[in-house]
């Protein structure tokens, strides 16, 4: 058995995985790069393998770094089944269809800037249309059954508590006459989302691909970031003032308010935490997402993958996706309405990385703002406009303009669907019979080196962390196999990435230089100084620049 890692390797995006066993190859997932143009030029490139030659495909769930090259593989002539839980399958009506769209939109800004260069027109990566064509080949499957696949091939989903549908999938394979299994985790679920099951522990496994989004972090626990998220909410109301959250829809918003009316009880006699709660449930809550309305009637339909208690309150005729001041932007005149007139809400929009979609505008007209909050509740890969600014930028371009960042930004971890570092180790802890490898994948490169030394001191189990492109033979001593095709275009593919990225720090270099000179008014002693300081920088920045044209 063999392993090539295509994706979301030492990156946090584009998960992709070509498996070679029992005479089959399989795909265990299939999504787009997000973040920094050096990984979003990935998209487009051919796939490292040829389409027509793959038997079958797993898909682990439908966040589209993990689904979103599916309509692009469809394209190119693959025609044989995608395996997912229903629940992905419902959601991947949607998701896709809406992800061609900003395909076409998105190409549409950029071939505008093509033609007036005098450059020809590129296509969209796919359009709407064509992603709804793809669906065909998608077959839904249930969590806990035994599938076979294909011969000497079986697979199992289990409950991954991520997402609505999401799969840890573990897969069965016999090669002569002996029988191996590996798993594959996809996204493991943070123990603490209250709306969906935990994340199924698994009992044995040969080998194990595991993601490591949080490999060297911890999440604060449910009652604190529910408090958290109140009183920042709170603050910003009192101050008549509007909050921005990126996300997804409705999901993890949805959770947020499910946890604060949980601790209510627990604060009846708390008067404050009483008028916060009461301010909030008067407050209109914006749902600015074309997707919400039909990815809310989804988790409806799925009321089964719900956790106990949440089902309980289902009875009583207690929805937990339905709540006082919600109201939905449906059209684009609408979100745009929401702009126009300003006064103290909750506007929840997507994307929640805040590179695409209307969440961009929302973020134009109030970043500016000191009586505004962006409320972070989700991961932010690195290169996107959300990571930028929670990682404190003082401006960010928008749609060409840059935008001064005066509004209050937060960041509440443990909202982020991911397992934390210790639910990670605690996943690797469960098995019984244990795993006699591990591959670490779907996380950033430091991250992985503190969770591969913490799985190694405390299981002794040897891990590795794969990179982009290498082939593995499983093995308990995986054997990483050099594959002559792609070295050519893995040689180009990663000196244009070296080169863009040298590019990106010399512009954001410059960037800050300028904001620097253009705050120094009045020159000073001190302020000639640190001008004096600029010119050697910018002597080094011109000697950087002539060695890469060279």
């Amino acid at each position: 058995m063999n392993i090539t890692f295509l994706g979301a390797a030492k990156t946090v995006t584009g998960s992709n995985f070509l498996v070679e066993a029992a005479g089959k190859k399989f795909l265990v997932d299939c999504g787009m790069y997000q973040g920094r143009s050096t990984q979003e030029m990935e998209n487009s490139e051919d796939f490292l393998f040829e389409p027509s030659e793959i038997d079958f495909m797993l898909l682990t769930h439908a966040h589209i770094d993990h689904s979103g090259r599916i309509p692009k593989l469809y394209n190119e002539g693959y025609r044989n089944p995608v395996y997912a839980h229903k629940a992905t399958v419902d959601l991947c009506s949607i998701m896709l269809p809406d992800s061609g769209h900003i395909q076409e939109n998105e190409i549409e800004w950029k071939n505008r800037k093509r033609l007036r260069a005098g450059l020809e027109p590129l296509p969209p990566l796919y359009t709407a249309e064509e992603a709804r064509k793809c669906l065909e080949i998608f077959k839904p499957v249930k969590y806990d059954e035994i599938v076979d696949v294909a011969e000497n091939i079986q697979v199992r989903f289990n409950d991954a508590g991520h997402m609505l549908g999401s799969s840890i999938i573990e897969i069965w394979v016999t090669e002569n006459g002996k029988t191996e299994k590996i798993v594959f985790t996809g996204d493991i679920g943070n123990n603490d989302i209250p709306l969906l099951d935990s994340p199924t522990m698994i009992e044995s496994a040969d080998y194990l691909v595991m993601e490591s989004t949080y490999g060297s972090r911890l999440h604060l626990r449910n009652d604190d970031k529910a408090k958290m998220f109140l009183d920042i909410v709170s603050e910003t109301l009192d101050n008549g003032g509007r909050v921005i959250i990126p996300s997804f829809a409705v999901g993890r918003t949805q959770e947020i308010l499910y946890e604060i009316d949980k601790i209510k009880e627990e604060n009846k006699d708390d008067k404050e935490f009483t008028r916060k709660y009461e301010q909030l449930m008067k407050t209109p809550v914006f749902v600015d997402s074309p997707l919400a309305i039909s990815a809310t009637e989804i988790f409806k339909m799925n009321t089964d993958l719900f956790e106990g208690e949440i089902q309980e309150k289902l009875k009583n005729g207690d929805h937990p996706l339905e709540f006082p001041g919600l109201q939905y932007a449906r059209t684009a005149d609408e979100s745009k309405a929401l702009n126009e007139t300003y006064y103290p809400s909750i506007i929840i929009s997507a994307s929640g990385m805040c590179d695409i979609g209307r969440i961009k505008h929302h973020l134009k007209h109030n970043l500016w703002n000191p009586s505004s909050t962006i409320l972070f509740v989700g991961y932010q890969a690195p290169g996107t406009l959300g990571r930028q600014i929670v990682d404190g930028a003082d401006k960010v371009k928008i749609f060409g303009e840059e935008i001064t960042i005066n509004a209050r930004i937060e960041y509440i971890e443990g909202y982020s669907g991911h397992a934390d570092q210790e639910w990670l180790l605690n996943f690797v802890y469960s098995f019984i019979n244990k795993p006699k490898h591990i591959f670490l994948v779907h996380g950033e490169p430091e991250g992985q080196e503190v969770l591969k030394g913490l799985i190694e001191e405390k299981t002794e189990i040897p891990v590795t962390i794969p990179g982009f492109g290498e082939k593995y033979e499983v093995a308990e001593i995986p054997k990483l196999e050099e594959r002559k095709e792609y070295s050519k275009k893995l040689e180009n593919y990663n000196l244009r990435m070296q080169i863009l990225e040298k590019l990106y720090k010399i512009k954001d270099d410059i960037n800050d230089m300028t904001n620097v000179v253009k705050q120094e008014k009045v020159m000073t002693d001190e302020s000639k100084s640190e001008i004096d300081d600029l010119n050697n920088k910018i002597k080094k920045l011109e000697d950087q620049i002539k060695g890469l044209i060279d």
